[in-house]
């Protein structure tokens, strides 16, 4: 049996519940690959930072981010330090540890190496 395609339409207008603890970050996995293979998972869906906001978090996986809207300002442990705007892509490799910042709020469309949550 040949697998068919997955569609998620008007994806962007999910809701993104809060991350963690963080009330100015949300982060949602909107579809996973998980059932079909479990060993190397990939799940994607959306980040958002709003103005103000600030976190710190040590990647166990690797990452994509593609910035859809607005600015989002990563540093990792070796200094470097980057705005991502929209159409700007950013890679975290496994092990990183990363620190996000916004000037004026962003938003992100993920793509993980990782099982959904």
């Amino acid at each position: 049996m040949v697998p068919a395609l997955k569609y998620i339409p008007n994806a962007q207008e999910a809701r993104i519940p809060y991350y963690k603890d963080f009330p100015n970050i949300f982060l949602g996995a909107l579809y996973s690959s998980t059932q079909d293979d479990p060993e190397k998972p990939i799940t994607s869906g959306f980040y958002r930072i709003e103005k103000g906001a600030t976190m710190t978090a040590t990647y166990t996986y690797y990452e994509f981010k593609l910035v859809v809207a607005g600015d989002i300002i990563v540093s990792d442990s070796t200094g470097q330090k980057v705005k991502a705007v929209k159409g700007d892509i950013i890679y975290f490799p496994k092990g990183a540890t990363i620190t996000f910042e916004t000037e004026n709020g962003g938003e992100a469309f993920f793509v993980a190496q990782r099982a959904s949550p």
